[in-house]
């Protein structure tokens, strides 16, 4: 068995159909995306070539698109912040708990399964002025001015609600991996680590989470890469606003490219959501790759 699956021959047979879809889904359409933004054209008709005008205009005289850049790093960040430390947390005291411990990983898992558009629907309830929704009203018993409080409408923390809704909902994911990492720590490690004298905190800060340490790379790496292209939340619960409060990169490309009819700006606006994407990817391997040397 090992030495079938260690030809190249049988790795190929089983790289070349991901190979074949990954080629056919994103660098086809990378590469169409880029052939569009050299255009002004509107979904139909004739195409008028621009060359690198659309991108001219979008890097030298679109504030909106820089704002979106900021907006786009500042939810990245809190989704980093919520989904890999928020699930690790979480993991690690489903790997402490010995009753109900099925019951809490499927009751943490359950956002997970939910449909974006349900989760949006529960939060624009949760957090309603008009009537006051659950948030709202428990906030009321502490201080009445907090019964009316705007949350999604609200251009100071429309951005960070929609950032606490996408973490809330992928928390449970991580938490499952970070969680199949922990109980795969060997227990020779555990063993060796509590005859030396250590309690359960300096067990998991020395031993288990430095043991863990790929799986949290990769999962940042994964928080990042969907962070970065995230849409449906953001589009759904606060439609980029009030105003452009909450603006993605991801949902200013839909309303250039499908609301305004600019598809050649849109795609000069998906192409650099691609070019960051890569760049910060880039810069955070870089960064984790020293970690290690150090």
């Amino acid at each position: 068995m090992q030495k079938s699956f260690g030809r190249k021959k049988v790795i190929m047979m089983f790289l070349l159909p991901a190979f074949i879809v990954y080629t056919l889904f994103v660098v086809v359409s990378v590469v169409w995306a880029g052939y569009y933004s050299l255009f002004d054209w509107s979904g139909v008709g004739e195409k008028n070539f621009l060359g690198i005008q659309n991108y001219i205009q979008l890097f030298t005289n679109d504030p909106t698109f820089w704002a979106t850049v900021a907006h786009t790093l500042l939810y990245t960040v809190i989704c980093v912040l919520i989904q890999v430390f928020g699930g690790l947390l979480f993991a690690v005291f489903l790997s402490r708990v010995t009753k109900f411990r099925a019951g809490l990983q499927t009751l943490y898992y359950v956002p997970v399964v939910i449909s974006s558009v349900a989760i949006c629907q529960i939060f624009t309830k949760l957090l309603s002025v008009t009537p006051p929704g659950v948030i709202n009203s428990v906030l009321g018993f502490f201080d009445q001015n907090l019964l009316y409080m705007e949350w999604i409408s609200n251009d100071s923390l429309s951005l960070l609600v929609a950032a606490f809704v996408e973490g809330y909902k992928y928390l449970g994911l991580y938490m499952v991996i970070f969680y199949a990492a922990l109980i795969g720590v060997p227990k020779e490690l555990e063993e060796a680590a509590i005859m030396d004298g250590t309690n359960v905190v300096q067990l998991y800060r020395h031993v288990k989470i430095p043991y863990i340490r790929p799986v949290i790379i990769a999962n940042c790496v994964l928080v990042l890469n969907g962070s970065l292209r995230s849409f449906d939340i953001s589009f759904l619960l606060t439609k980029g606003g009030p105003g452009n409060s909450s603006e993605l990169m991801s949902t200013y490309m839909y309303k250039q490219a499908f609301s305004s009819m600019k598809y050649g700006y849109g795609s000069a606006v998906a192409m650099a959501i691609v070019a960051i994407c890569l760049l910060v990817g880039f810069v955070f391997r870089r960064v984790t790759e020293r970690g290690e040397e150090a």
